[in-house]
């Protein structure tokens, strides 16, 4: 009688499942294979071809070192001293100021002159930047 039902291991993954019919399972393999592509110019393909051959790329490693700072969501504490209002404006412990920039924040014009006088050629941007420093903003 055959299996039916539950997860079936495959036995040979493809690395990318093709449409309809020709739909492979591509769950079993974490390495991609290496591929020689025709059509490059003189000596490109193969170059190519032996870099993969070389280092072959991997499925989705998790770095180790994040693994180590996974805490459970309902583990204790590891700051017993600190306020549970540490980072807001209100309550006990520092304010929001001790967080720095959020990644939220909307820069200031000041911050965007700065950044566009990077590679503004005519200069203006750091002569906008210059001014709004000068004038204390």
């Amino acid at each position: 009688m055959a299996q039916q039902g539950g997860y079936r291991k495959p036995n040979n993954p493809a690395p990318v499942s093709g449409p309809g019919a020709l739909s492979q399972r591509t769950d079993g393999n974490a390495t991609q294979s290496a591929t020689y592509m025709a059509g490059l110019p003189y000596g490109q393909g193969q170059q190519n071809y032996d870099n993969q051959v070389a280092a072959p790329m991997a499925g989705n490693p998790i770095p180790q070192n994040t693994l180590e700072d996974l805490q459970p969501l309902l583990a204790p504490t590891s700051r017993k001293d600190e306020s549970i209002t540490s980072g807001v404006d209100i309550g006990d412990g520092p304010g929001s100021i001790a967080l720095g920039r959020l990644p939220n924040q909307e820069p200031t014009i000041k911050e965007i002159a700065r950044s566009l006088a990077q590679y503004d050629v005519s200069g203006d941007s750091e002569m906008l930047f210059r001014m709004l420093d000068d004038a204390g903003y």
